[in-house]
């Protein structure tokens, strides 16, 4: 009688360790959930006047959530106005300014005509006639360095002008870039700093997820590489409490070119021993899915 219950208990110990390992065995490569992870930092100095993050709470991409104090850049900023008016203050009408040679101009050519008609009658001498034309080449040669002369003048102010501008853009910038956002529509996981805290370039304020695009990184062998390809969809198992599966749809977006040692934490001794290949696998999230969850695959 001993015996027989000892057979007995054999033989149940034996098939619990069967139905664990077809169990086991249903799927093709195991691995960890992952999120898409970005920690935003300050592009600005200054004391952080406005800080509203929560960690856990869900932002949308470009969500404003904070700014650095631009007081300093914006006084900066007028500055540049100002100057800039000043510096156009020094621009010539070039037309206005040369007007009045041009009228001499034109009123020695109307003299001139009328001296050309009195040397054809007799009425006037020649030198007459020579002087206003020597008179008229002279206020040309004016004219031309006149306007030379405006010409040059104003393209250098226009040179200072955007040289102005663009350091106002630069201002600009700097001010936008003092306005703290949401790169990415995603999870706040952690908070790094507080509101009217110092904070300077590249300070980090908060790190965010994308939870609804998760990847599951799995490591399948040389022989499992063979039937997988880019693009390929594939069954993606994640735990539901303590017996349960929570399927999706998953597609394999990115296959590693390096072998490498199976991790540590996922494999057996024997099976560490044995090179493979790291594949990520793309799941939208219905919200059950955890960052760090373990999970399954299984190849259609």
């Amino acid at each position: 009688m001993k015996g027989y219950t000892l057979f007995l208990a054999s033989a149940v110990f034996a098939l619990l360790l069967s139905a664990c390992g077809n169990k086991n065995g249903q799927y093709d490569a195991s691995g960890i959930f992952e999120a898409t992870e970005v920690i935003v930092s300050s592009q600005g100095t200054g004391a952080l006047i406005r800080f509203e993050v929560t960690e856990g709470a869900e932002l949308a991409v470009g969500k404003e959530v904070g700014c650095v104090d631009t007081l300093q850049l914006h006084l900066k900023k007028m500055q540049l106005l100002a100057n800039m008016e000043a510096v156009e203050s020094r621009q010539y009408n070039v037309s206005k300014q040369v007007a009045s040679i041009e009228q001499q101009i034109a009123t020695q050519r109307k003299e001139r005509k009328r001296y050309e008609n009195l040397v054809s009658s007799n009425a006037a001498n020649q030198k007459q006639l020579d002087d206003i034309d020597a008179q008229i080449a002279l206020l040309e040669k004016q004219l031309i360095a006149r306007k030379e002369s405006l010409e040059n003048n104003n393209r250098s102010v226009s040179g200072e002008h955007s040289g102005l501008l663009i350091q106002v853009a630069q201002v600009e910038d700097q001010i936008r870039k003092s306005i703290v956002s949401s790169p990415i529509n995603g999870i706040v996981l952690s908070k790094y700093a507080e509101r009217g805290e110092f904070v300077t370039q590249g300070r980090s304020l908060f790190k965010i997820a994308d939870i609804k695009n998760m990847f599951l990184r799995v490591y399948i062998t040389a022989d499992q590489l063979t039937s997988l390809k880019i693009g390929q969809q594939v069954g993606v198992y994640a735990d539901q409490g303590k017996s349960d599966r929570r399927e999706y749809a998953g597609i394999i977006c990115w296959i590693s070119d390096k072998a490498e040692f199976t991790p540590k934490t996922i494999q057996t001794r024997d099976e560490r021993s044995n090179l493979v290949y790291a594949v990520k696998v793309a799941v939208e999230n219905d919200g059950y899915i955890k960052k760090g969850m373990y999970g399954e695959i299984k190849i259609n």
